[in-house]
């Protein structure tokens, strides 16, 4: 039988090898499955402390800290940008972590306009129950973390890449997403002829790359370019991502569960 887990910090790298590249990052409250042996060939790492897992948002295995591991429930999701944990239900205290868009934390009880967790107190206006409605645009979504600095491997408001922005979005809004951008370009939605209009919430791939259709005429994608969450025209990205190596656009895709196609 599987084990799960939860995850204990703010942030954690999901690593290929123990202390190895970043291949994505984890947020507080997911849960993971620790890989047995006899599916991983190795469930603690070595050097000591790393373990081996693989996120249930996604499927993605790789290694974390075991230290960043812990048990317990969610039961609400950070809906803002980010958020601040206080050691107190006072705005004035000196806030003790930061959480970005889509943590997850157990809410035990409300202190006014805060919310009492096992970590400490969140403004519940940044919070939304579990069981609540989800999102219904990803562009609006991604559009929270224009700005956003450009990390390679990022999945949160503190450092994004341009993968991590499609899942974070379409996570919030109940649509399942892979990881990376090929695995995105071959799931999701389905495809658009070359000609078809554009629409908000259409995405754009390149090899290596996706972008979200803010407008007909407007991308929004985290990008090395810009070295952060950016919109750009489309003509204008298209152009420069040729010009840069990268290739013409391979796929357009629609978000069909979204737009009930």
């Amino acid at each position: 039988m599987s084990e799960t887990r939860l995850i204990a910090w703010p942030l954690v790298d999901l690593c290929r090898t123990p202390e190895g590249p970043r291949e994505r990052q984890l947020l507080m409250g997911e849960a993971v499955e620790i890989l047995s042996p006899s599916s991983s060939g190795l469930t603690r790492g070595s050097p000591p402390g790393w373990i081996r897992v693989r996120a249930a948002r996604d499927g993605y295995p790789g290694f974390v800290p075991e230290a960043a591991l812990t048990t317990g429930r969610v039961t609400h999701r950070v809906r803002s940008r980010a958020t601040h944990l206080y050691p107190a239900p006072d705005i004035k205290t000196r806030e003790r972590l930061m959480l970005s868009l889509n943590a997850r934390l157990e809410v035990r009880d409300t202190a006014g306009p805060f919310a009492e967790t096992p970590q400490g107190f969140v403004p519940l206006a940044h919070l939304a129950p579990l069981d609540a409605p989800p999102e219904t645009d990803p562009v609006t979504v991604a559009e929270r973390l224009i700005g956003t600095p450009y990390l390679w491997g990022g999945n949160s408001a503190f450092g994004i890449d341009c993968s991590g922005l499609v899942q974070i979005a379409l996570l919030a809004c109940a649509i399942p997403c892979p990881g990376d951008s090929g695995p995105q370009e071959a799931a999701l939605g389905q495809p658009l002829p070359a000609d078809a209009p554009l629409e908000r919430g259409d995405l754009l791939f390149w090899r290596g790359h996706v972008a979200w259709v803010a407008a007909p005429d407007t991308l929004l994608h985290a990008n090395a370019h810009h070295m952060a969450v950016a919109r750009e025209p489309t003509p204008e990205a298209i152009a420069r991502i040729a010009a840069q190596g990268g290739g013409p656009v391979t796929t357009r895709r629609r978000i069909f569960t979204r737009l009930g196609e």
